[in-house]
């Protein structure tokens, strides 16, 4: 279950890095609120999932989740650059999050 938790916290974080754009600087009212909303869901569910997993463990998978779904996104929404070496790190962070899962001991 902390698992789960420590996914969807991750997601949220993702959410809430691809909100900061939306809400320029916090003067539009509804993606400040959702953009807020989903820090405080996003930390909470991280706080729940380190009460059963290693707090290295599940802060690395909590922000590599959030900075490649972020990167992604990025590509995605804002036409960010898509290079070559970028994959390749972004790709990198993906093994060093399967990688903390599978040694985990969880």
């Amino acid at each position: 279950m902390a698992w789960i938790l420590l996914v969807i916290a991750g997601l949220l974080e993702v959410g809430w890095a691809i909100g900061l754009k939306y809400t320029e600087g916090f003067t539009r009212p509804l993606p400040t609120a959702l953009t807020l909303l989903s820090m405080v869901a996003s930390m909470g569910l991280l706080g729940l999932a380190t009460k059963t997993l290693p707090i290295g463990t599940a802060y690395g998978v909590w922000v590599g989740i959030g900075a490649v779904g972020a990167a992604i996104l990025g590509i995605v929404l804002f036409q960010e650059p898509a290079t070559a070496p970028r994959l390749l790190f972004m790709a990198l962070m993906v093994v060093a999050i399967v990688g903390l899962k599978a040694t985990s001991g969880h």
